[in-house]
């Protein structure tokens, strides 16, 4: 009997087709235009996106002018690639420009269907930014898209690490520019980093096309992408503590693998406290419950961590003597990542590599903050219903699932549980051993590297030739997934499974044709393609009478979308192919998440060894399991997004306050209220309202008006004065500061004297800034101790970090006052030592915001000081270990002169 519910469905359809049928006009009306098109010329289609352009400034909707756009641009890509959109493509292509995430399966041509509402959108000249999850995707897709783009009359950016600034201002001036997530976050903190508007590289936040879009805006949402520059050495402390981290016993901690943390028992707290003064570490006479204490236990909590959470070869790996951490969603090392808190430095001790300063914070914002700015979103992805919740909730954005171009053909098989981990993978030999034999092409996806290595051995002692991706080979990734579709291949795969490269049927003709030229430059290219094209055909005729592609996975992952994206590499555009998942009760997710259910039914049905439970009720029960751990996972993001707002308020503030201090040409207003305000608050401070003239502290007055306006004023005298009150004195002190700093205006030209404000006011305020950034990681650390007291600790610290923003404020004011009250003119041997000293810390903070090593971020050495020679390592003070050399060699300190 059906349920209400699919009743009511049979009857009024979801949503979901309501949504799909409403795009039905829109296509109508497009491919009416189409003959008209297909007449126009080359320079026509151009002179077409002018006349759009232009309705479009005049204040058109961009909705109204849809069909046109579309019209253009599908006749530009025919012309341009050969590729005629489907309407399949262009109803991806109005949802996304109407702000949704266009849910569609792999294969169905998302590259393509990206340039509709980019293209619309471009149009307003407000420039349109498309997003991919890695730079090998931003620059092929630029390249092959720029052709349609071109067509149209339309100039085509991408954006990369390590750009030159003018290739990077002009990427961004583009009508549309491809870029990473990373590298748009980051330059948007580098803008807010600058002290010049010709230095911004970005024009503001339009419209973004996402692409993947689940694994840009929440997987990488967990971590906020951060700019720092280098902290103390810690580098002995961090090698001391991993020295005792083998001395502990299971009994003197707790680990808790679903939140990925350690704790201490008291048994072993104690055993800590003895063998830290054993080894030096703990003073005699301080216990590890001491508030002095919080430094050394946190660092031998992150040690224990390290050791017993983090594991080689799935969470990090170790290149060239650099621990490099992996995307656990897909497999990818992200280089120029780390983990922060010493953790990092943690692993590098366990490793016995060399280990790098920690970082402190000097910018920061999450993912989920930063594509909030843009005035429109959009998002392409094959997997996003099962997060539908989440992307409305903080992005405001729906999910439309787009129907395929051709009905799915794939056959997805029920998961088959096994008892043991060995019982699971002799199955699945076994199974791979099946398709191999009949020549179907078989992916198999792992969870981790270690796995997939694991299996690769298994497959070699079974005589079964293949191929592994994972993030050891991710420079040869798009030739092992071009040819994972080829007649009997096998690849095994992390779960980054061929992200952005189609797998076809009979291998990737692309491909074969670069390989074919590349071999013989001297032959005929026009000749070469036609017969591979013709052999190709052959090839994946083979491959669909064998079955189509066979994915085979051997675990669940704790999401469901990620599952589904390994399933949906099989069946693309409507072609055969088979998706199994193969479980044990030794799993991750079976171990952690509940598996004694499973075991007891296993148990009862008296199965035998080798043999698999087969049913859609297990399908059912770990989809609950999954939908439980999708679930807190989305309430972790949530509640961190909840304190990154309170920051994200306050960076805007003071992002906004850079632009105006940037943009003005005359701030001396601005300094002028901030210098009456400094003022106001001393003669409250030394003269309080409401008291008596023998109850004012002049000497004090005098003393502060010394110290933060370098002014030397007779108060003491002006107190005694018959009748004076504080206002009167206020008056004085304010017209003296006004007096003092027209002078210096005239001593070092109007022009200078507003050029030396500006930039007392930029570097206050990002020196206060960071200062700040640091204070509120201390708040959050602490405040979730509130909660044992009954008070909610994201009331605790949205109270806090308001009363901390106020008080930066006024000592920013304080200090910005005092500064420019001391500023003088300097003599020439003096403008040469500052601007030295200038450009050392203008290099320094260059290093940090272009993400480059700690060390390229380290202070530069010290050859501004008086009496310094390069040559004489007595006049170097003391540099730091990790320092450049004095000398100039280039070389750290220690590596050079600092040699122990």
């Amino acid at each position: 009997m059906l349920g209400l519910g699919t009743v009511a469905k049979k009857i009024f359809g979801t949503p979901n087709d309501r949504k799909i049928k409403a795009t039905r006009p829109l296509i109508d009306k497009i491919n009416a235009l189409e003959p008209e098109f297909e007449t126009l010329t080359d320079e026509g289609i151009k002179t077409k996106t002018e006349e759009l352009a232009t309705r479009a400034m005049k204040g058109e909707s961009l909705d109204s002018l849809l069909p046109e756009a579309f019209a253009n641009c599908r006749e530009a890509a025919k012309r341009a690639l050969g590729l005629r959109a489907f309407d399949t493509q262009l109803m991806g292509g109005i949802f996304l420009h109407q702000g949704n995430i266009s849910e569609m399966k792999t294969g169905e041509g998302k590259t393509l269907v990206a340039t509709f509402p980019a293209y619309l959108n471009a149009l307003t000249g407000k420039g349109v930014h498309i997003v991919t999850v890695n730079d090998y995707l931003a620059k092929r897709d630029a390249e092959w898209m720029s052709k349609v783009y071109a067509a149209l009359g339309l100039s085509t950016g991408v954006v990369y690490p390590q750009q030159p600034q003018g290739e990077k201002k002009s990427a961004y001036a583009a009508d549309i520019t491809y870029a990473t997530n990373n590298e748009l976050g980051f330059d948007y903190l580098r803008d807010n980093m600058k002290s010049s508007l010709d230095e911004m590289s970005q024009r503001g936040h339009h419209f973004a096309i996402v692409d993947e879009v689940d694994s840009i805006l929440i997987d990488e949402a967990r971590t906020p992408l951060i700019i720092s520059g280098p902290a103390e050495d810690r580098t002995n402390l961090y090698q001391a503590i991993d020295t005792l981290i083998p001395e502990l016993h299971d009994d003197h901690y707790s680990v808790d693998e679903k939140s990925r943390n350690v704790t201490f028992t008291d048994e072993g707290n104690e055993f800590l406290e003895n063998l830290l003064r054993e080894r030096g570490l703990l003073p005699e006479e301080q216990s590890l419950y001491d508030p002095e204490s919080t430094t050394i236990v946190h660092h031998v909590n992150q040690g224990l961590r390290a050791h017993k959470i983090f594991a080689r070869d799935k969470d990090y790996i170790v290149r060239n003597g650099e621990v490099m951490l992996i995307d656990e969603f897909t497999g990818r090392m992200m280089a120029g990542r780390r983990l922060s808190d010493g953790l990092h430095q943690a692993i590098e001790a366990k490793e016995g590599v060399e280990i790098q300063p920690e970082n402190v914070t000097m910018a920061q914002v999450t993912f989920q903050n930063y594509f909030r700015l843009y005035d429109k979103l959009g998002g392409m992805t094959g997997t996003a219903a099962t997060e539908a919740e989440e992307f409305a909730e903080i992005y405001g954005l729906g999910v439309v699932e787009v129907p395929t171009n051709r009905p799915i053909a794939r056959e997805d098989l029920d998961d088959a549980v096994y008892r043991s981990a060995k019982e699971k993978y002799d199955a699945i030999i076994e199974a791979i051993g099946e398709a191999h034999a009949k020549g179907q092409p078989t992916l198999v996806g792992t969870t981790s590297i270690e796995k997939s290595e694991m299996l690769s051995q298994l497959l070699t002692q079974a005589g079964i030739t293949h191929n592994v991706l994972n993030a050891r080979q991710h420079e040869q990734e798009a030739q092992i997934v071009a040819d994972a579709g080829k007649f009997g291949a096998v690849t095994i795969a992390t779960n980054m499974a061929g992200r952005g490269t189609d797998i076809k049927l009979g291998g990737n003709v692309d491909f074969k044709i670069m390989e074919a030229i590349a071999a013989d430059p001297e032959a005929d290219p026009e000749e070469i393609r036609q017969k591979i094209e013709a052999e190709h055909e052959g090839d994946e005729q083979k491959v669909k009478e064998a079955g189509g592609l066979f994915v085979l996975a051997t675990e669940r992952h704790e999401s469901r979308r990620i599952d589904n994206q390994l399933r949906g590499r099989s069946g693309r555009q409507g072609d055969p192919g088979k998706s199994a998942f193969f479980l044990s009760l030794d799993d991750d997710l079976m171990r952690i998440f509940g598996s004694e259910r499973l075991e007891k039914v296993l148990n009862t049905l008296g199965m035998k060894e080798g043999e698999a439970i087969v049913h859609p009720w297990v399908n059912k029960s770990l989809e609950r399991a999954q939908a439980k751990v999708e679930g807190r996972n989305f309430d972790i993001r949530k509640q961190l997004l909840k304190f990154d707002d309170v920051m994200n308020e306050q960076r805007k503030v003071i992002f906004k306050q850079r632009l105006d201090i940037m943009q003005a040409a005359d701030l001396s207003a601005i300094v002028s209220d901030m210098r009456n305000e400094v003022i106001d608050d001393l003669v409250d401070q030394y003269m309080p309202p409401k008291t008596y003239a023998d109850q004012w502290d002049m000497d004090g007055l005098h003393g502060a008006l010394k110290e933060q306006l370098n002014m030397d004023l007779p108060v003491q005298a002006w107190g005694d004065e018959e009748g004076v009150d504080d206002e009167d004195i206020a008056d004085r002190i304010e017209a003296a500061a006004d007096d003092m700093m027209a002078q210096k205006a005239v001593q070092f030209g109007p022009e200078n004297m507003r050029m030396v404000e500006k930039q007392v006011l930029l570097n206050t305020i990002d020196g206060k800034w960071r200062e700040h950034l640091l204070t509120l990681e201390h708040l959050r650390s602490v405040v979730g101790f509130r909660g044992y007291a009954q008070r909610d600790p994201l009331n605790e610290y949205k109270t806090e970090a308001f009363a901390l923003f106020e008080s930066m404020l006024n000592s920013l004011r304080q200090d910005v006052t005092q500064q420019l009250s001391k500023v003088r003119p300097m003599s020439e041997e003096e403008q040469q030592a500052m601007m030295q000293q200038m450009l050392q810390q203008r290099a320094a903070m260059a290093a940090a915001a272009e993400g480059d090593s700690p060390e390229a971020a380290a202070e530069a050495p010290g050859d501004a000081r008086p009496g310094f020679d390069q040559n004489d390592p007595s006049t170097w003070g003391e540099p730091g270990r990790n320092e450049p050399c004095p000398c100039g060699s280039g070389k750290k300190f220690k590596h050079c002169h600092g040699k122990l």
